[in-house]
């Protein structure tokens, strides 16, 4: 997801790879949050897909997230969408229209969105970004050419990427 929570000029990228129906993820926004308080903009958290193929609903989640980046919301509909892992998982596609819905968005032009597939290239290549650099389970960040994967346990993964980014930040 193109949409990162500061200005492109940052200095340093996080790339966060989340699959939008992974409750490891929604654990995960603890961290990004906290990231994003201690650097500002200094720290340009950026959202990659990386659908997991044992959550149905992942991938329409994916573009459903391009859609609201392009409506001028993606970070607020993906921690929205993310706070709902286990009821898209039940429910489905349309707690992606709920939540398009709740924060706003243009409903039609969602649904439209979501039919004709036009996000489907973005979702696409980042996944095949995230295979092409051993990307193998979400949440896994990426900051100063650095892989962590926090598929298998997110502990210390806040305190690490901290120390990546400040190592950064004097470099």
């Amino acid at each position: 997801m193109s949409d990162s929570t500061t200005a492109p000029a940052s200095p340093v990228v996080l790339e966060a790879w989340f699959d939008l129906q992974c409750p490891d993820c929604f654990q995960a926004l603890d961290d990004v949050r906290a990231l994003r308080e201690k650097y500002g903009d200094r720290l340009d958290v950026q959202l990659r897909h990386f659908p997991l193929a044992k959550h149905k609903h992942a991938y329409a989640a994916a573009q459903a997230a391009e859609e609201a980046v392009d409506q001028g919301k993606g970070w607020p509909y993906a921690e929205a969408l993310l706070a709902r892992t286990a009821e898209l998982g039940e429910r489905g596609e349309p707690v992606l229209m709920e939540v398009a819905t709740e924060l706003g968005l243009d409903a039609e032009e969602f649904d439209t969105a979501l039919i004709d597939g036009r996000h489907l290239l973005t979702v696409d290549a980042d996944e095949a970004e995230g295979k092409a650099i051993k990307v193998t389970g979400t949440p896994t960040y990426v900051i100063g050419g650095e892989r962590l994967d926090g598929g298998q346990s997110q502990d210390g993964l806040r305190e690490r990427i901290g120390e990546i980014a400040d190592r950064l930040l004097t470099a």
